[in-house]
């Protein structure tokens, strides 16, 4: 049997998550360039049925499938043997096989971490629900968080889906007991609610948005409330350290809007993965064990 052979072949098992890794970073990179636009005329169309406005012409498809990958500089598109994951561009060398204006960076990183963190989830669980289910975790919070960094959203069509499976699978206590998965949500959502109203009431500023709110409650409901306050612990001082050497890099000021998701999405998937050790680690190092 093939699952059986997986079971007892780890090596195989990780191979086979790292090129299915490099697979989903393709597609992820399709995600998270389309989502922000699809929902922006999402807006826009109920806007204008509001406001009762005159409809425009339906626009060709634009989705997560249609239209096909093309080059942005020329149009010109993309062939299956031109969109394989990372080898595509080292082949091409970075560039259009057209018109040669230059391909992002960023699409091969977006598949090389994404194959790296699938095959060092597969490594960390081994073969098993739990490596499945924080594959799509994994992959739902590496597709957020860049949508966060470019936009400054973070969407509910990748967040709430991600809540409500966090649920469903402590619901069989694959992390933790449902109860503590419920109460998790609960609480991730009304501390970071609490910290915002605390913080506009003092200054008349809004200092997050509600989507970090749902982020948190997202994964208090994979780890249960026990790993919130590591989460918010470390994203809190992440976000501090990169957020002033990301604006003196840029040149701007301490005003400037910095992305949260993030920070929180990293060390929410830091605490899932190893929060029973930093905590035990961080007693023994106080004195407390």
């Amino acid at each position: 049997m093939p699952f059986e052979f997986l079971a007892g072949n780890l090596p195989v098992f990780i191979l086979l998550a790292l090129l299915l890794g490099l697979l989903v970073g393709s597609f992820l990179n399709v995600v998270i360039y389309r989502l922000p636009i699809m929902m922006q005329r999402d807006w826009q169309k109920q806007a204008k049925e509001i406001l009762e406005l005159p409809r425009e012409p339906d626009l060709k498809p634009f989705n997560l499938v249609l239209p096909h990958s093309s080059c942005p500089n020329c149009g010109h598109q993309i062939r299956p043997w031109e969109n394989i994951p990372v080898i595509s561009y080292l082949f091409l060398r970075g560039k259009c096989s057209s018109c040669k204006a230059r391909i992002s960076r960023r699409y091969p990183l977006v598949e090389l971490a994404c194959g790296l963190l699938s095959a060092y989830v597969a490594w960390h669980f081994g073969f098993g629900w739990q490596t499945a289910a924080i594959l799509l975790l994994s992959w739902g919070l590496l597709a957020m968080s860049l949508i966060d960094v470019d936009h400054q959203l973070l969407p509910d069509d990748l967040v709430l889906p991600l809540l409500w499976l966090g649920l469903i699978v402590n619901a069989f206590g694959l992390f933790t007991s449902l109860g503590d998965a419920l109460w998790g949500a609960v609480a991730g959502y009304l501390s970071l609610w609490s910290v915002y109203w605390l913080f506009k009431l003092l200054t008349g500023k809004e200092g997050m948005g509600y989507g970090d709110f749902k982020l948190l409650a997202m994964l208090g409901a994979w780890g249960g409330w026990q790993i919130l306050p590591l989460t918010i612990l470390l994203s809190s001082l992440v976000g501090a350290v990169l957020g002033v050497i990301l604006l003196r890099l840029r040149n701007k000021e301490t005003s400037t809007p910095i992305p949260f998701g993030p920070y929180l999405a990293i060390a929410g998937w830091i605490a899932l993965l190893w929060g029973d050790q930093i905590t035990a680690t961080y007693l023994q190092f106080a004195g407390f064990k």
